[in-house]
Formats: C-alpha cells, sequence, structure tokens
C-alpha cells in the first residue's frame, strides 16, 4: 500500500478524489520515519517545516501544566496530519507524541504552500480536515463537561471505532487500541480508579471487551445509545456512515 493511501481514503470519504489530486499527495511526502512509543513526534515550542502524517501506530496532543504534568487533548489514528495547522503557526503551543510505536511521513510546507496554490479543491480538503480536528475537540470538551464517566467512555470508543473505520483498519467489531489506561484516563479528564471502575461497569453490562491492546464491540447500538453518540461532527457521508455503522 502507498503511504499516501490512508490519507486518500480519509479524504475521499468527504469528497472523491481526482487521479491528479491523488498523484498530487503522493508526491508530496518527502520522507517517513520511525518513532519510538513515547517519545515526540512534534515537540512543543517547535517551527516545524513540514506537517507529518501518521501511518501507523496512534498519537496523542499534549499540553503540559505548570507542575510538569501532561493533559492529552486529541488522539491521533494512522490517516491523521497530527499537524497540519503547523503550516500557518509560527510555533507550536502543543506537542505531540507517539502513543504506541509508530511510522509518520513528512510533508514539507513547500509541497502545501504548492497545493494550496495550485489545487483549490485538495485544499478545501485538507482545510475540512482541520475542521473535523475542532469538531472532535468540541466533542471531548462536552464530554468532560456533561457526559458521565461511563458515557464518556462509551462515546471515544464509538468515535475511534468509526475513524478507524473509514481508514479500513477495523476487524469486524474489533479495532487496536495500544494505549495505556493512563493515557485513557488522561484523554478523558478522569481519574485511574474512576475509570477503572466504569469500565467495568461497561464490561458487565456485555458491552465491550478491552484486552491485549485491542478492544472487541459486544453490543454497538447499547454503546451508541449511551454515549448518544452521532457521528454528524465527523462529516461522513450518509452511505459511508451506514456502511461503517
Amino acid at each position: 500500500m502507498e503511504i499516501a493511501d490512508l490519507l486518500v481514503k480519509k479524504l475521499s470519504h468527504r469528497s472523491p478524489l481526482t487521479i491528479v489530486e491523488r498523484e498530487i499527495l503522493s508526491r508530496s511526502i518527502a520522507r517517513t520515519r520511525k518513532i519510538a512509543a513515547d517519545d515526540d513526534m512534534v515537540a512543543e515550542g517547535s517551527k516545524p517545516a513540514h506537517s507529518t502524517l501518521l501511518v501507523s501506530g496512534f498519537a496523542a496532543r499534549y499540553l503540559h501544566v505548570a507542575d510538569g504534568s501532561r493533559q492529552i487533548v486529541a488522539i491521533h489514528v494512522p490517516g491523521d496530519f497530527v499537524d497540519l495547522h503547523s503550516f500557518l503557526l509560527k510555533r507550536m503551543d502543543h506537542g505531540i507524541y507517539a502513543m504506541s510505536p509508530c511510522t509518520v511521513a513528512m510533508v514539507p510546507h513547500e509541497r502545501l504552500l504548492e497545493i494550496t496554490e495550485g489545487f483549490p479543491h485538495l485544499t478545501r480538503l485538507l482545510w475540512l480536515s482541520t475542521l473535523i480536528d475542532a469538531a472532535i475537540h468540541r466533542q471531548w470538551l462536552v464530554g468532560m463537561g456533561r457526559r458521565s464517566a461511563s458515557a464518556r467512555i462509551a462515546h471515544l470508543l464509538c468515535e475511534l471505532y468509526v475513524r478507524l473505520a473509514v481508514v479500513e483498519l477495523t476487524d469486524g467489531s474489533q479495532f487496536a487500541l495500544p494505549i495505556t489506561q493512563e493515557e485513557l484516563a488522561d484523554s478523558l479528564g478522569m481519574s485511574l480508579v474512576h475509570l477503572n471502575r466504569s469500565i467495568r461497569e461497561l464490561k458487565n453490562q456485555g458491552l465491550f471487551e478491552w484486552q491485549r491492546g485491542g478492544v472487541e464491540i459486544k453490543d454497538w447500538d447499547g454503546l451508541r445509545q449511551l454515549a448518544e453518540f452521532d457521528p454528524t461532527y465527523l462529516n461522513l457521508e450518509a452511505d459511508v456512515v451506514r456502511t461503517t455503522l
């Protein structure tokens, strides 16, 4: 599979890409590199000269607070540009680290400049990607402010399942989730004790199983109902949503 294929799949679920646009994306990738778990792929305070496409593994966007602790504010899956906005930002006000061993592809900002100046449809799709990132962030804020702990967990699992299904990285009702419970608790704004208690409750209800770095959804309808999950914010075409769900 070509490195750009995951990005093509993701963008194509929002609007079809032409052959030329697919080729432009493929040619825009300058190089790839491996990143070990827990290492930064984009450092807080840095001035990137390229944007980073996640090819494999999971990554997290984070901010540090005064006491040195870290708050996870987004989880990225393969096919995501983890820092497309760095094309316009002067300096990164947050960092992105590898939650698991990752492979990433680099797209130099001068290539993105060529795309924005010569390919308006592709530019709009890349812009849409950043808007979807913002929509996901809004859902996380609502979850921390208004959803119960169980509903927060259920909503994140529903979201990750759909996002991974879009890039064909689910296996039936199963998907990889190579993150620790500490990272999940950090992502959801919960204590580890509260998280573990809530996960046990959801498992006892027969909604899902999480073990060996993967999740199996046992009752999609029940999980979705508990989460009040509506995938509208992911901006997928209606037929894609029906097929995925």
